[in-house]
């Protein structure tokens, strides 16, 4: 896995946190922190983006050194 992958999979790892979050009890910790702005859209968009590289990851062969 290279670096870019790892901070791609950090990123949906916070996605997901925040999806369950909100799942669970109507609680979205982007928009408590930075509020309902430009921000937050763009946060949004950056972990939509590490998903789409994490796609990756179905089709690659992680045990390969």
């Amino acid at each position: 896995m290279n670096m870019i992958q790892k901070i791609a999979l950090v990123f949906t790892i916070i996605g997901a946190i925040n999806w369950g979050l909100i799942g669970l009890f109507n609680f979205n910790l982007v928009e408590a922190i930075f509020g309902n702005s430009l921000l937050s859209a763009i946060i949004y968009m950056v972990v939509g983006i590490a998903g789409i590289i994490n796609i990756m990851l179905l089709f690659t062969d992680l045990d390969r050194g």
